[in-house]
């Protein structure tokens, strides 16, 4: 049986961060990370498209939901933007903020944040155990013990931030949640985010492959906006993708509707003069040709078909001015009714984890369990894409050290 003061069961971002901080806040504690992978941080090295989008320049709460979102609070309060930035400085790691706000190492590749984390667990001496399969934790008298398929250990206080089931194929997994379980928590169920959203649409296949700029909002059953994201909009053959669809996987629900505005940057109104004009320029012309210089050429014919104008063989002049607002008004409202988010295979990240009221944000310690931590994914809250999530891993790791 190998004994710590500390085992963290977890080597990805929070887990090796809560290391560091526990060495650097106890330096006589024993410290061990426990791995069920080959090697500690492989979702780390996927993250910002394999640069590591750490943090952002605009980190809130209001950028998470969650049960935890209003306890996040503090931990952004005392761990904002600066301080990662910092911490991340003394270990070694020069960053660049880009002009959207999120920071990158300069080198922009992720292998180097994983370095220097790694780095520091070495001159700490932190003892980490990789392809170690857990199976099974307990509370014994004041310890904990561990069971993995290869030894036994125990320690003092447990920290668990092994993540959740987003990535699989990069090691994402429920374990957190079977753990936690045992020990009386309730857990709020993972749920795939920041992914492609299913849509049900008529549409959707001839557009596959298609890229957009526009304005994504999303409704509820009520008509009522919720959320709404700029940017790139992707169209796969069953689903939309892109950021600021990932944004909205969010909140999104079965029967939400999607609603896009591919032309945000002008009204309807407008819309409906240049269309008009166009009609006039282009009269002897197929229909799908109207909106030549405003869409591609796809989308344009996606458009017209779903403003039910269908029948490509009809020369422009032939529209009515109904029809040409109708077609104005769908450009402005390209809606989809949601079926569903992506699967855990395409998520970056997961909703669900540990009720916010049963941990201790200003430690990170359980409210059921003396001695236990929580921190990182395995946490109920989940912030959009732009290095939210890692600011909230690494963050809530340094608390949970400090306090162990």
């Amino acid at each position: 049986m190998k004994k710590f003061d500390v085992i963290i069961i977890g080597g990805g971002a929070s887990g090796l961060m809560c290391a560091i901080s526990a060495k650097t806040n106890h330096p006589n504690i024993s410290v061990a990370v426990l791995e069920k992978n080959p090697r500690v941080g492989k979702k780390l090295l996927s993250t910002g498209n394999g640069r590591c989008n750490l943090t952002n320049q605009n980190i809130s709460s209001q950028k998470y939901c969650g049960s935890f979102k209003k306890q996040s609070k503090f931990i952004f309060s005392k761990y904002n933007t600066n301080e990662i930035i910092s911490v991340f400085k003394k270990l070694g790691l020069m960053t660049y903020c880009d002009n959207d706000g999120r920071y990158y190492p300069v080198c922009r590749q992720a292998s180097a944040v994983l370095d220097v984390l790694r780095f520091a667990c070495d001159r700490f001496n932190i003892n980490v155990f990789c392809e170690e399969n857990i199976k099974s934790v307990k509370k014994a008298d004041k310890n904990f013990d561990i069971k993995t398929d290869k030894d036994t250990f125990t320690a003092k206080k447990l920290v668990i931030a092994c993540g959740s089931k987003a990535a699989p194929k990069l090691g994402g997994n429920s374990s957190c949640a079977d753990y936690l379980k045992n020990f009386g928590y309730t857990f709020v169920p993972f749920s795939p985010a920041l992914c492609p959203i299913k849509v049900k649409s008529d549409i959707l296949k001839s557009l596959k492959g298609l890229r957009a700029i526009g304005k994504a909002t999303l409704a509820d059953g009520h008509n009522n906006s919720l959320k709404e994201e700029f940017g790139e909009i992707q169209f796969n053959d069953n689903a939309l993708s892109g950021i600021c669809i990932f944004n909205l996987s969010l909140y999104s629900k079965k029967n939400y509707v999607i609603k896009l505005d591919l032309i945000p940057n002008i009204s309807e109104e407008e819309l409906i003069k240049i269309l008009l004009q166009n009609q006039k320029l282009f009269g002897n012309i197929a229909i799908d040709n109207l909106m030549t210089g405003i869409l591609q050429k796809r989308l344009s014919q996606a458009v017209l078909k779903q403003s039910n104008i269908k029948d490509f063989s009809r020369l422009c002049n032939t529209l009515s001015e109904q029809e040409i607002v109708r077609a104005a008004h769908t450009v402005k409202n390209l809606d989809f009714v949601i079926i569903e988010n992506a699967g855990f295979e395409q998520a970056q990240a997961a909703r669900g984890g540990v009720a916010g009221n049963e941990i201790d944000e200003k430690t990170m310690e359980s409210k059921i369990v003396k001695n236990l931590y929580v921190c990182g994914e395995a946490v109920d809250i989940c912030g959009e894409c732009g290095g939210f999530n890692l600011h909230f891993a690494f963050a809530s790791g340094m608390i949970a050290g400090e306090n162990l």
